[in-house]
């Protein structure tokens, strides 16, 4: 196996009860994560990694932790933030459908288990701050630039034909009395209308 997450289980394999650690820092070969933030390509990756002898296989478990870069959702400044994940996988002696990972050639491969972890990871809308005011909808500034921004009134487009109607006036003043004070019937005998 060439890939920099294969690790060498030769002495621990039908060994229940053997264990073995090890640390690592590996370039990452593929991007780890495909939305507006990710573990970058050739990225450093901290590992911290144990194994353990079992009857059914090799247990893989540890830590890993990275940089992640790319951009806040809300500004589009540009944004890292760590990553640290915990993982845990049971590598397989034998092929069967009851385990996802197996040991190929004595060794294991524990690239997809850390990226599995470290994709799940990942926030899905990363921002630069949790109180990002994000961008002028109209001039596309970033608002935390700005200062105090006062917001202007935005007319809604369906009512904008109605912003040239000029009223003849409100209804009490067409008909000439406040409405506040009861109508007298026409007949005056003192019903109110």
């Amino acid at each position: 196996m060439n890939s920099p997450f294969a690790l060498r289980v030769r002495d621990l394999a039908h060994r229940p009860g053997e264990m073995r650690e090890h640390s690592l820092d590996v370039e990452v070969p593929d991007a780890m994560g495909a939305g507006v933030i990710a573990v970058r390509e050739g990225a450093t990756l901290q590992l911290d990694v144990k194994l353990e002898g079992l009857h059914e296989g090799v247990l893989v478990s540890g830590h890993a932790s990275a940089e992640a870069t790319g951009e806040c959702s809300r500004c589009l400044i540009d944004i890292s933030e760590p990553v640290e994940v915990d993982f845990a996988e049971l590598f397989a002696y034998d092929v069967s459908e009851d385990f996802d990972f197996f040991v190929h050639d004595d060794h294991v491969d524990c690239e997809p288990v850390v990226r599995d972890a470290v994709v799940l990871s990942l926030p899905f809308q990363p921002v630069c701050r949790p109180d990002c005011p994000g961008l002028d909808p109209v001039t596309g500034e970033r608002l935390a630039d700005l200062g105090e921004v006062t917001p202007r009134e935005v007319l809604d487009p369906r009512w904008a034909a109605l912003s040239g109607f000029q009223g003849v006036g409100t209804d009490a003043e067409r008909v000439g009395t406040d409405d506040s004070t009861p109508h007298q019937s026409p007949e005056g005998d003192g019903r109110t209308a």
